[in-house]
């Protein structure tokens, strides 16, 4: 049987608000669909543009982690602009279906790896470092402050590393690593985004 192209399913059955759009880099100007699956809200294009810059000056030939990729807005972002590898987890079969079909689409090659796993669980499997973890778990389902945890706990974060946390706006700062702060944040809307890394750091210009 021919295999089920999934991304081009979605792109004649849903709307533009199942679409993302990458904003930068190599597939600048790139549609994609998602599937409309419940409590799927891609990172909007503003707050995508302002995080890309934020890690403009390290990005390139990073190691990075999208846990919670749903749509793969931030981490095919980051791929396009230049990460040399970039791992996408998502507990969602259609979800991950759809992001693999993307990574075909986009020609990525061995840059972009898609797992379907629970978060937690795949946390608590054998660590490699990233560079940049992106962190945007559902609303309202308290998995921060468990996920930080284990990405401390387990080794996952680079020594001079950024940890990025998009959560509701209201929500109370999560406890960060030891040793972390965060060194930028911004609000949009009812979405407030943070970006974190070691005191050790030099500060980001």
């Amino acid at each position: 049987m021919p295999c089920l192209d999934v991304a081009a399913t979605f792109m004649k059955s849903t709307s533009n608000r199942n679409q993302l759009r990458i904003i930068g880099g190599a597939w600048r100007g790139r549609r994609l669909a998602f599937p409309p699956v419940p409590g799927l809200r891609p990172t909007p294009d503003r707050v995508r543009e302002t995080l890309f810059n934020w890690l403009a000056p390290t990005l390139v030939g990073a190691r990075c982690l999208d846990l919670f990729a749903g749509s793969g807005a931030l981490g095919l972002e980051a791929a396009s602009r230049g990460a040399a590898q970039v791992v996408l987890v998502d507990s969602d079969r259609q979800v991950t279906a759809a992001l693999r079909e993307h990574a075909v689409r986009l020609q990525a090659g061995e840059a972009v790896e898609v797992v379907q796993a629970d978060a937690l669980t795949f946390l608590d499997g054998p660590a490699r470092p990233f560079d940049v973890v992106f962190l945007d778990p559902p609303f309202s389902r308290g998995l921060l402050a468990p996920c930080i945890a284990r990405l401390e706990a387990g080794g996952w974060l680079a020594h001079d590393g950024y940890l990025y946390l998009e959560a509701e706006r209201h929500l109370a700062e999560p406890p960060l690593p030891t040793g972390w702060e965060i060194v930028r944040s911004k609000t949009a809307g009812q979405v407030g985004y943070h970006l974190a890394r070691p005191r050790s750091s030099k500060s980001q210009g």
